[in-house]
C-alpha cells in the first residue's frame, strides 16, 4: 500500500493541545476568554423599583451610621464616667464605655453595610477578564485607568443615585468626629473637674490612718499627718480618683516659724494643709523634715518649703503645693475653709 492510499490522521484539539473557545486557539492567545459563565442579571438591573428599594436601603444604613456617630459623641458628654449599670448578661458595666462602644460600633458597621449592599445590588457586577501589565504602566494604559475609573463611576451610580452619594458624604464626615471630641480630655473637662476637689467649706479633716476627724490637739509640732476629706470611703468605686486630688498633708509649725502672711491666715494656730500631690508629675509627697520644715517628693527630689508657702526651693517641680484653708468648728474639730483656690498636682498649661 503506497503513501497516498492511507487515510490522512485527524487529530482532535484535546490531542493536540490547543483547545478552542470561540474559535479562538488558547495556545495561540494566551490571554483568551477563559470561559466565564453567563453574566446573569440581579433583579435591581431590570426592576428600577427594586433599584430604588436598594438605594434607600443604602441611605438608611447610612443615616444610621450618622445618628450613631451623633450619640457617641452625646453620650462621651453627657454620661458621667463613673455611672455604672448592669446589662444582662454582661453583669455591671460602665455606662460610658458600654454606650461609645455600641454607638461607635454601630457608626462603623452601617458604614460598612451600606458600602457593601450598595456594591452587591446597584454597582456593576459584570466579569471582566483583563491582561496582566508590568508595573510601570505605559501612557496608554494609563489613560485606560482614568477611562475605566470613570467608566466606573458611571456604574456606582454615584451620579445618577444623589441620595446615596449624599448620605455617604454625611456618614464619613461626621464619623471622624468621634475621634475629635476624645481629644477633650487632653484638657480641663467642660465642668473644671481638673480644679475641683471634694473639699468644700465645712468638711472634715479625716486622718486616713485613724479614720477619725482630726482635733488640733492631735497635731503636734514637727510630725507630718495625712488626711482626707469627710465622706469620702475606700470602698467608693472612685475612691483613686478622688483621692488622687483631694489627699492632705498636715504639719504643724510654730506661727512665729511661718515666713508667708497668706500661709499664717490660712492655717490655724500654726497647723498647715497642703496638697500632698507633687506639683511635677503627681507623686504622693512622704518625706518631711522637722528641723527646717522642708518636704520631699522621692520621686524626683522636688522639695518645697512648707513654712515659706510651700514654695519650690529645689527640683523640677514648677510650682508651690496648693495651701487648703483651715479651721475648727464648734465641735473642735479641724474643718476646710473651701476648696483649693488652684488646681492640684501637676500644672497644665492654663497655669504655666
Amino acid at each position: 500500500m503506497s503513501s497516498q492510499d492511507i487515510p490522512e490522521e485527524k487529530h482532535l484539539p484535546s490531542e493536540q493541545g490547543d483547545a478552542h473557545h470561540g474559535g479562538v486557539a488558547v495556545a495561540d492567545d494566551p490571554f483568551a476568554d477563559p470561559g466565564l459563565p453567563a453574566h446573569r442579571p440581579r433583579i435591581q438591573d431590570i426592576d428600577e423599583r427594586a433599584a430604588k428599594r436598594s438605594e434607600r436601603t443604602v441611605a438608611m444604613l447610612f443615616t444610621l451610621s450618622m445618628l450613631a456617630t451623633i450619640g457617641f459623641i452625646a453620650a462621651f458628654v453627657t454620661i458621667p464616667i463613673d455611672k455604672i449599670v448592669y446589662i444582662f448578661p454582661i453583669g455591671k458595666v460602665s455606662a460610658l464605655n458600654f454606650t461609645l462602644g455600641l454607638t461607635l460600633g454601630a457608626a462603623l458597621f452601617c458604614i460598612g453595610a451600606g458600602a457593601v449592599h450598595w456594591a452587591r445590588t446597584l454597582m456593576s457586577d459584570v466579569e471582566i477578564a483583563d491582561e496582566r501589565h508590568e508595573m510601570a504602566a505605559s501612557p496608554e494604559v494609563k489613560a485606560k485607568v482614568m477611562e475605566d475609573w470613570a467608566a466606573g463611576a458611571g456604574e456606582s451610580g454615584i451620579g445618577r443615585r444623589p441620595l446615596i452619594r449624599n448620605t455617604m458624604f454625611g456618614a464619613l464626615a461626621l464619623l471622624p468626629l468621634s475621634a475629635v471630641v476624645i481629644l477633650r480630655d487632653l484638657g480641663p473637662l467642660p465642668e473644671d473637674s481638673l480644679r475641683k476637689t471634694l473639699w468644700a467649706k465645712g468638711k472634715l479633716l479625716i486622718n486616713q490612718n485613724t479614720m477619725e476627724p482630726l482635733r488640733p490637739e492631735d497635731v503636734q509640732v514637727g510630725s507630718l499627718t495625712f488626711a482626707m476629706p469627710e465622706g469620702l470611703e475606700e470602698e467608693q468605686h472612685d475612691f483613686q480618683v478622688q483621692i488622687a486630688k483631694a489627699a492632705l498633708m498636715i504639719v504643724r509649725i510654730q506661727p512665729e516659724d511661718i515666713k508667708d502672711k497668706q500661709e499664717l491666715e490660712w492655717s490655724h494656730d500654726g497647723i498647715v494643709a497642703y496638697s500632698k500631690i507633687c506639683t511635677h508629675v503627681g507623686c504622693p509627697i512622704s518625706l518631711y523634715e522637722q528641723q527646717t520644715h522642708h518636704v520631699l517628693c522621692p520621686c524626683h527630689q522636688s522639695t518645697f518649703d512648707l513654712s515659706d508657702g510651700a514654695r519650690v526651693i529645689f527640683g523640677p517641680a514648677g510650682h508651690a503645693l496648693p495651701q487648703l484653708r483651715i479651721g475648727v468648728n464648734d465641735e473642735g474639730f479641724l474643718e476646710a475653709l473651701g476648696d483649693f483656690e488652684e488646681p492640684v498636682g501637676p500644672a497644665f498649661w492654663e497655669r504655666g
